[in-house]
């Protein structure tokens, strides 16, 4: 019996397959391209070999993806090279393969404003717009270099896979013969399917690769993104929430001792200011020149002389980070102290609790307490975590009433909805506690036509809408003075993540994470600068601090103007590893233990001291792990009151 007898439909199984590797590979060089300036890779020998080293996480995601054809294309039956099935199978073939195919592309842009390669946490933040056909044509057009490529990538690869046919309608064996080959044949391919899909290794005692296997390969975490493939790590993510406890060997004590997750302050004499926080979209660090006096960056220009300005006479953290990637994970992480990491809290199954946060508190204190947000209400996802939190009331584009200050994209421009919310708080009763979240300082780098030539253009289209929005902060702060609640209020200016990058400094891995934190008020009570390390999680017991609520409540971060005997540190999650900043070194740990220490102002992680571990390396991974362990058992367990 020969038991090669469909070789040569094996054969044009394997150019196909092989096919799909060199299209990943092309989407490999194209994605590079496009974010040659963030990925720290700099020499054509480098690129190669992380591309070979990628060629594990390509075969998981092709196998993953064409496992259906596969089957079809080895099935035992005689059909298999009838013209009629050949053509079924090109359908089948093409269909499943660009679709996973086009993620790829999507990351040619997304990746600058997200860092990492897109996984399934994407759909929770686009399922709750509701102009999604609007975004789609409005994408086409500001990027139709990348819809173009996508085109005609495909195109040259249907007609690479027309090159080479099916053998039609081979009869040499018997039925016996055929079936007993075929059966053979099937073990064999299905016993490699199942290796390449776990990364080449059949040992019992390895698991599946993951992304954060990208990471073993690289000399900087940058590069791990380059290794990976976006329909890899989009395929990866299904069913894998991160929300699960950890078997960490950390006790109560150590936990208390690092993180202090109930905090109690008696500091300050209790009081009931007003307090307006401002969540401003994509509103990096590296934007606000008060926040860069001593970054060292030459030539350094800013774009927000109002908040610059401002800072003058407030309480602000140049050492300030987000301690999420996405706008939803700012909302959670400033008004509740909750971080997203691998996956956001708020579209996780444990967010449908009773959460104690700065909006439950002010509404024990009676504060009439309230959210905004420009964009269409319900956008997002603020609506929903909004009324999980308990706010009284929710003003979004609806609410402002009509749409000719509508910026065509994602909502109302910055500068009348403020006002709108500084009208809407003048009738209210103090004490009130409002947040609005801005949208204008955000892609398509749009603002009003009116506008045009007022503010720098900059260097990269950000800067151009950071001028616009600091000049809505600057119109909104000059109405609200001559209102009577404006020397009682505390205003809190923050951004939920950062977005596009000019300066080197900012492009370092860690500094990716860098906000602003900024803490206002007109009586002069705060003002200064401190240079310790600070997240968005600080806000809410910063807060609580200064209003003097003297009750325990439950805060993962720390007041950042009285010492609990926490540590300051900052946790976040980046290129599938969480990154831990305390005391004289970085930790980045991949969810079991810690993969490297870099000195604390390594911010682009390239001297790894694991190898030279001390004490204190050693408490700050006990750091990591304690704020995990404690982290993911109030979230499962539904104690985050």
């Amino acid at each position: 019996m020969r038991l090669f007898f469909r070789k040569q439909e094996y054969k044009v199984l394997l150019y196909r397959l092989f096919l799909v590797y060199i299209f990943y590979f092309v989407a490999r060089f194209l994605f590079f391209v496009y974010n040659y300036d963030v990925l720290e890779v700099h020499s054509a020998g480098a690129f190669f070999k992380l591309s070979y080293y990628g060629l594990a996480f390509d075969t998981a995601a092709i196998l993953y993806v064409n496992l259906l054809f596969i089957l079809l294309s080895i099935v035992p039956l005689r059909v298999t090279t009838a013209p009629w099935y050949g053509k079924f199978l090109m359908v089948v073939y093409f269909v499943t393969n660009l679709v996973a195919y086009a993620l790829n592309f999507v990351d040619f842009i997304y990746y600058k404003f997200n860092f990492a390669r897109t996984t399934l946490s994407v759909l929770d933040v686009v399922k709750n717009e509701g102009n999604k056909t609007a975004m789609f044509f409005r994408f086409m057009v500001s990027y139709w270099h990348v819809y173009l490529l996508f085109i005609v990538v495909s195109l040259l690869w249907i007609y690479l896979y027309k090159r080479v046919k099916l053998p039609q309608n081979q009869q040499h064996l018997s039925n016996k013969s055929y079936y007993i080959s075929s059966a053979i044949a099937f073990v064999i391919i299905g016993t490699l399917i199942v290796g390449g899909i776990r990364g080449g290794d059949f040992k019992k005692s390895t698991r599946p690769i993951n992304l954060v296997d990208a990471s073993k390969h690289v000399k900087k975490m940058e590069q791990a993104d380059l290794v990976l493939n976006t329909t890899f790590a989009f395929i990866r993510t299904f069913g894998n929430s991160s929300f699960k406890k950890v078997d960490y060997e950390i006790s109560d004590e150590e936990v208390k001792f690092y993180i202090k997750p109930i905090k109690q302050y008696a500091t300050n004499v209790s009081t009931k200011p007003n307090i307006i926080v401002i969540i401003t979209e994509s509103m990096g660090r590296e934007y606000i020149g008060a926040f860069n006096k001593n970054s060292g960056i030459p030539n350094y220009e800013s774009y927000t002389p109002f908040l610059d300005s401002l800072a003058q006479h407030s309480l602000i953290f140049p050492n300030a980070f987000a301690n999420g990637a996405k706008s939803i994970h700012g909302m959670s992480s400033v008004l509740s102290g909750i971080p997203s990491f691998s996956d956001a809290f708020t579209s996780s199954s444990y967010s449908n609790q009773e959460i104690q946060s700065l909006v439950s508190v002010m509404n024990d204190l009676d504060y009439d307490t309230s959210f905004f947000h420009g964009a269409p209400n319900g956008s997002m996802g603020f609506l929903g975590f909004s009324n999980i939190l308990g706010f009284d009331h929710y003003y979004g584009m609806e609410d402002y009433g009509h749409d000719d200050d509508y910026d065509g994209s994602w909502g109302i421009w910055d500068e009348p909805f403020m006002q709108f919310m500084k009208t809407t708080l003048d009738k209210k009763t103090e004490p009130f506690f409002s947040t609005v979240f801005t949208v204008s300082s955000h892609e398509p780098f749009n603002i009003p036509e009116k506008y045009d030539g007022k503010f720098p253009k900059g260097h990269i289209d950000m800067h151009e809408p950071v001028g616009y929005t600091d000049y809505a902060f600057k119109q909104f702060f000059e109405t609200a003075k001559k209102e009577p609640w404006f020397d009682n209020t505390i205003f809190v200016i923050t951004a939920d993540h950062c977005n596009q990058v000019y300066y080197d400094e900012y492009n370092k891995v860690i500094n990716r994470r860098a906000v602003p934190i900024l803490f206002y008020k007109s009586d002069g009570s705060l003002v200064g600068t401190i240079d310790e390390l600070a997240q968005q999680i600080d806000i809410y017991p910063t807060l609580l601090d200064m209003i003097g609520y003297n009750k325990p409540f439950r805060s993962w971060g720390r007041s950042l103007i009285s010492d609990d005997g926490v540590e300051p540190f900052v946790i976040n999650h980046n290129a599938s590893q969480y990154h831990l900043q305390r005391g004289n070194y970085i930790c980045t740990f991949d969810g079991k233990r810690a993969t490297g220490f870099y000195d604390i102002n390594d911010k682009s992680l390239e001297h790894n001291l694991i190898a030279s571990r001390t004490p204190d390396m050693d408490a700050t991974e006990l750091a990591c792990k304690a704020f995990l362990k404690d982290y993911f058992e109030r979230i499962v367990d539904k104690k985050l009151n």
